[in-house]
Formats: C-alpha cells, structure tokens, sequence
C-alpha cells in the first residue's frame, strides 16, 4: 500500500528476497545445532524455533501498521464490485494464459517441496544436519535467480524469455536430482537442489513483473494483478506439496507390496515419480508460455532501476 505503482512489483520482490536471506540463515542454524543428532536435541531445536519464531514475530510487527492506514476520502471511495473487476482483468485471453502459466509453474516446482529432504536421507543416506543445508541451498539459488533477473530486466528482457530460461534450468535441476540416485552422487543432489531455486526464482521474479505490467482495463488494478500472482502461487504450491507427497506413498506402497513387479521395489521409486512428473510440468508450462513472449522486451520507463528513496518508508 505505501509503494507507487511503478515499484510495487520490485518492492515485493525485494519482500521475497527478504524471506529468502531469513530462509537460508535458519537452515544454517537449524543445520549447525543439529550436528551432533538426537531424537532429544531434535525436540529442543523444535521448541526452540518455536519460541523464537513466536519472538522475532513480535519484534517484526511491532508499530509496523497505522490503527487507520487509508484516509477518510480512501474509505469512502466507491470500490467495483470483484466479478466485475474479474470480468475486465481476464477479458484478455493472454491474461489467462498467464494465470495458469503461474499455477502449473509453480506446481512444477514445488511438488519437491516436502520430498527432497526424505530423499536426501533415505536414498542417499545423509545426516539429518546435511539434508537441513538443502533448504540454504534452495534459497541461495532462489537468490541467485533473483539478481539474475534484476539484472536481465534492467537490461529490457522480456519477463516470459526469462520465465523460460527458469523453466529449463528447473528441467535440468530435477534431472540432476534423479540421477543422483544412481549415481550415489550427493554432490549432484546439491547441485539439483541449488538449480531448483534458481529456476523457481526466476520464474516467480518473471510471473511477477509479467503481472505487474500487463495491460489492466475497466475496474481491474494493480493490486487485483498482485492478487492474482500470489493467489494462483499459493494454489499450485499447496496442491503439488500434497500431490508430491501421496503420489510418494501411493508409488512405494504399491511398489513394496509388489504390485508394481519385482524391478520397481526400491523406495526410490516413488521419489522418481514425483521428479519425473515434475519434469513434464515444466514442459506443459513452456508450452503454455511460449504464445506469450513478445518479440521486444519491456519498455525503459518498466525496466526503471528501483532506487532508495522509492521504497515506502
């Protein structure tokens, strides 16, 4: 609320970059305390969290928000009703297009989310402190994938371009990730890992900007745009979490029941369904993105560098 339009989308970029950075940090913590592994020290890191989860959210939220943020006149402005704001935001068929770019991107990957760890460990037989470093690893290529994108921006890309180019580094991260099994490589398993966040950060930074600067008619705003990014974000991420995961189980019970024949009993299996899935999703979503990419790329005045004294104080 308190950003202009025109740096609305680079500061919630730079939100994410935020929530990336703490990401990163506690998983190093929450890697280095457990080290020394025990089902005891496990519970007390847990609470421990939870307590200071509990503190840094009181210190973050503190005085943060006016008791009346918007003015009378704000207030009392009439405000379109939502289907008809609806009605004008999805009257173009690319906007749609877009929308469910976003949704079957992000599910592509983020069916990972809660498979990666488990993996690490039971596949790959690593400790619980270095299946942790995963999710630095995630977040140090999210980061990585954003300065990317903040650099190919400036430079005019077209956000669709670099949503593609996140696509294909995420082909190559899931492949790495599969065949670290074989291989018996955790290297490789790190390197997947890395690549993941990467692709996911430049898609997320490319779905973002594309949203913030598509062309908004009748009663649909900005904020509807953002809306919709974050919504359809949320949507494709909690479903793949749950797909990821039964799809896991359903595979490995049926597998060590025999159902599935003798060559396909390793827990492995299971985790390589889910990857290969995940493969196939993101060439569904270049597919859906490839209609959308302009032949030029954004315009100076949206490629504008966010300077200091634009971001809300």
């Amino acid at each position: 609320d308190r950003a202009s339009e025109e740096t609305r989308a680079k500061v919630v970029s730079l939100l994410y970059v935020m929530y990336l950075l703490g990401m990163g940090f506690s998983a190093l913590i929450i890697g280095t305390l457990l080290r020394d592994y025990s089902s005891l020290l496990l519970v007390q890191v847990v609470q421990g969290a939870a307590v200071m989860t509990l503190v840094l959210n009181v210190i973050a939220l503190w005085k943060q928000e006016k008791l009346s943020p918007m003015s009378t006149a704000e207030r009392s402005a009439p405000k379109p009703a939502f289907s008809v704001a609806w009605s004008d935001f999805t009257q173009d068929s690319s906007v749609v297009r877009l929308i469910v770019t976003i949704f079957i991107g992000t599910m592509a990957f983020n069916m990972q989310d809660v498979l990666l760890e488990p993996y690490g460990g039971e596949i790959l037989g690593l400790s619980v402190s270095s299946t942790t470093l995963l999710t630095a690893m995630w977040a140090g290529g999210a980061l990585l994938g954003f300065g990317l994108a903040a650099r190919w921006l400036s430079q005019g890309i077209d956000p669709f371009r670099m949503g593609g180019r996140g696509v294909i580094i995420g082909i190559a991260a899931f492949s790495a990730v599969l065949l670290s099994a074989p291989l018996s490589s955790p290297v490789l398993f790190f390197i997947g890992a890395a690549l993941i966040g990467l692709g996911g950060g430049l898609f997320a930074v490319a779905t973002l900007t594309a949203a913030m600067t598509i062309e908004v008619k009748g009663a649909a705003g900005r904020g509807l745009a953002l809306g919709v990014w974050g919504a359809a974000q949320a949507t494709g991420a909690g479903l793949s979490i749950f797909i990821g995961g039964a799809i896991r189980d359903l595979v490995n019970t049926a597998g060590q029941s025999g159902a599935l024949g003798s060559a396909l009993t390793s827990p492995s299996v299971g985790y390589s369904v889910v990857y290969q899935l995940e493969i196939g999703l993101l060439f569904i979503t270049l597919i859906a993105l490839g209609p959308l990419v302009r032949a030029k790329g954004l315009h100076a005045s949206e490629t504008r560098s966010l300077e200091l004294s634009d971001f809300p104080t």
